[in-house]
């Protein structure tokens, strides 16, 4: 019986090994991915021209909001923030990478850090879900989900 537990640990744990190994992303699913880098880039340089990168038709749902947002209700918030401090750094780590065609949903995990205009620092984690339709070259929002994970 010791024996067969021993063996049984083993094959689970080897299990788990391969199954949270490095994920390896199709061409579509890569195209995506720098499209999600793209647009955080762009956002830590100039974050008014990141709402370029949504949609007409965007709503989407952060964790601190009561209801959904559209474009204009994202316009004025970064308004508001991008007076408040600028995105030092970030850490992007996808999770789950779903194409179709021209729409895509991404899963990731985020890190970010943020100075304010007094110097203070603040670090910021948390996931995002991304609802992306392609126009052109370009992944647009249509729609997203996620914010800050407090613990």
């Amino acid at each position: 019986m010791k024996t067969f537990i021993g063996l049984s640990t083993i094959i689970l744990v080897l299990i788990i090994a391969f199954s949270t190994q490095a994920q390896e992303w199709s061409p579509e699913q890569k195209e995506v991915w720098a499209g999600v880098e793209k647009y955080w880039e762009v956002n830590q340089a100039n974050p008014m021209e990141f709402l370029n990168y949504f949609d007409a038709s965007y709503s989407g749902w952060g964790y601190e909001n009561e209801a959904p947002s559209t474009k204009s209700d994202v316009t004025k918030s970064f308004g508001y923030w991008t007076k408040k401090g600028k995105e030092q750094y970030h850490i992007l780590k996808p999770a789950s990478i779903w194409v179709n065609g021209d729409f895509a949903y991404v899963h990731y995990y985020y890190t970010q850090v943020s100075e304010n205009s007094e110097g203070k620092s603040n670090t910021e984690r948390g996931r995002w879900t991304d609802i992306l339709m392609k126009k052109g070259d370009k992944w647009m929002l249509v729609g997203d989900h996620g914010g800050e994970v407090k613990k």
